[in-house]
């Protein structure tokens, strides 16, 4: 009997064991940080809020990310060094602050016929993923996108001619700096947050820029001018990279919400660059008129454009001999980059389906 009602009570503890452990304590929460350089009522920063509570959602809690935009926590060239030294976990910046750190990368803010912000950000992560350049590899590269258009601005100086060029001083990233100075000017390197400073006080006329930073940045009150060189205009590839040891440190079904996240990112940020690119000048126009100083859009014609398009080539030219030099494929670079130009060129969303989208799917969210 009493070896039956031993029996009895070792079963009912084996049966108990699972409600036991039911009660363990729960798995730690991953905390990571986010260092961004956009100002946070920009769409990009927005669009980076939204992308941590969608990590935050589909691990049900399992992650939270503390975000810091602004460069609240680094600037804007310090982002991704920050990244590789932990002071964040994830970063988002312009590769082209820290120039000659991404020789293969730099090839893609290069002029390449990118009729919109999304097509260089479609571009931008094709090329990263079909050659995975080791520059990068300090990091985990999460995804890319790149801005429209880098066209002349300018607050006092109208440029109808490339003569105009001369003697300007022009802000920009590295790429856009030796277009710049190509084309006749000077180019003064600088974070995005610096420009509106540096052109108010004087220390430059102008930038290299998208359109996009009349709304995002509040430049419509300073510049006047605006020349379109569409056809030697430039992009800035900006990434979103983690940490490697976090990365690494995150468990599989983790890093695969991670990564798809990304990926559904990607034409986001490209449609939000088109937004930009498609209401700033229409903007920026009504703000100059109703402060009684009219700003001015230069079209250049057909064989000026031309003439500009010979002087910027050396710029291109420079690049394939210097980093031919070191090794890298630079004809396959090139090659590859324009044949997907070309392909999302063909396949890019109208602007109107872009301003729909952030009209419907952001706007409600900027407070």
């Amino acid at each position: 009997m009493r070896k039956t009602i031993t029996m009895a009570i070792l079963v009912l503890a084996l049966m108990a064991l699972p409600l036991f452990s039911g009660c363990a304590a729960p798995a730690k929460t991953i905390e990571l940080t986010y260092s961004n350089f956009f100002p946070p009522t920009h769409f990009h920063s927005i669009l980076a809020e939204e992308w941590i509570k969608e990590i935050e959602t589909r691990t049900n809690g399992r992650v939270a990310i503390t975000y810091y935009p602004g460069g609240s926590l680094t600037p804007a060239p310090k982002v991704y060094d920050g990244v590789v030294e932990g002071i964040s976990d994830i970063g988002m910046s312009c590769l082209a602050y820290t120039m000659g750190r991404f020789p293969a990368s730099e090839l893609v803010d290069l002029p390449h016929g990118y009729a919109s912000g999304w097509v260089a950000t479609m571009v931008a992560n094709d090329f990263y993923q079909q050659f995975q350049p080791a520059e990068l590899s300090d990091t985990h590269p999460l995804y890319f996108h790149a801005h429209g258009p880098g066209v002349v601005f300018t607050t006092k100086k109208p440029v109808r001619k490339l003569e105009d060029m001369k003697g300007l001083v022009l802000r920009s990233t590295g790429t856009g700096c030796k277009i710049a100075e190509a084309l006749g000017a000077k180019g003064y390197g600088a974070g995005k947050g610096e420009a509106y400073e540096l052109m108010s006080k004087g220390v430059t006329d102008g930038e290299l820029t998208p359109r996009e930073v009349l709304i995002g940045w509040g430049e419509e009150e300073i510049v006047k001018y605006i020349t379109l060189d569409l056809d030697v205009a430039y992009t800035t590839d900006m990434f979103v990279v983690m940490n490697n040891d976090k990365w690494n440190s995150l468990p599989k079904d983790i890093k695969t919400i991670f990564t798809e996240v990304s990926e559904d990112w990607i034409a986001k940020h490209g449609k939000v660059w088109d937004y930009y690119d498609g209401v700033a000048v229409d903007y920026w126009l009504e703000y100059r008129e109703n402060m009684g100083d009219p700003g001015e859009v230069i079209e250049l014609p057909p064989e000026e454009m031309a003439r500009w398009v010979e002087a910027a080539k050396v710029v291109t030219d420079s690049y394939m001999e210097e980093k031919g030099a070191l090794g890298l494929p630079v004809e396959e670079y090139e090659a590859y980059l324009l044949e997907r130009a070309a392909y999302w060129s063909a396949r890019v969303p109208s602007t109107e389906e872009s301003i729909a989208w952030v009209k419907a799917e952001l706007e409600p969210l900027k407070q």
